[in-house]
């Protein structure tokens, strides 16, 4: 059984928030609520990068760890779920994550009357990324899009984010397969004060010199 997970490589993105912009659409995720973002490191200065994050499915999630009512799961794939039927919106998941991926829904500006019949609750139930896996609801029903977005593995496609990204700087899949896609990436890059073209740094192999002549 494939390990799904998630890598952005930094030398490609280029912060034009395509992912977290098509992640939105696809679910309908709540307001306020970002399941996906760009984050920038050294804004304005040499040797800034963007890097794409979200839930990064860990292998040992510190949100179950922490879970009082253990509403987060791992599917056989390594996708780390939860249960917004069991959350309690303590918050604890959110204060546990490195990666600040669950969220409060945002019901800022609505009355209380009407946050309180969201489907969140008044206080809010927790929202995260599902790498487009939906929930424990059945498959592509009706009540699974409402409370965890599309399910687009059972249709046998990648998440969205992944798919829209325009250099490909994020990848999505089985975690030996892309972990094999950087490693070739990083073999064919310029480094240090050798000349960056687009055959050296996203070319294949067997083009790598064609930037030097």
């Amino acid at each position: 059984m494939a390990r799904m997970k998630f890598i952005c490589d930094v030398e490609r993105c280029i912060e034009c928030n395509a992912c977290v912009t098509a992640c939105k659409n696809e679910h309908e995720v709540p307001w306020g609520v970002n399941r996906r973002r760009v984050i920038v490191v050294n804004d304005g200065q040499p040797g800034e990068k963007s890097i794409s994050t979200a839930c990064m499915h860990c292998t040992d999630a510190p949100c179950m760890a922490v879970c009082p009512v253990n509403c987060f799961y791992k599917t056989e794939e390594g996708v780390v779920l939860h249960d917004k039927d069991m959350c309690i919106g303590c918050g604890y998941c959110s204060y546990a994550c490195p990666f600040d991926a669950p969220q409060f829904p945002n019901s800022a500006g609505k009355e209380p009357a009407a946050a309180a019949t969201d489907l969140f609750g008044a206080r809010g139930k927790m929202d995260k990324c599902t790498f487009c896996a939906g929930g424990p609801e059945e498959n592509g029903s009706g009540e699974e899009f409402r409370k965890y977005g599309r399910n687009r593995l059972a249709e046998g496609k990648l998440p969205l984010c992944a798919e829209m990204c325009s250099t490909k700087a994020l990848l999505a899949g089985d975690s030996i397969v892309i972990s094999h896609i950087l490693e070739e990436r990083a073999e064919v890059r310029g480094y240090g004060d050798e000349k960056w073209g687009w055959n050296l740094a996203y070319g294949r192999p067997e083009n790598a010199g064609a930037d030097k002549k």
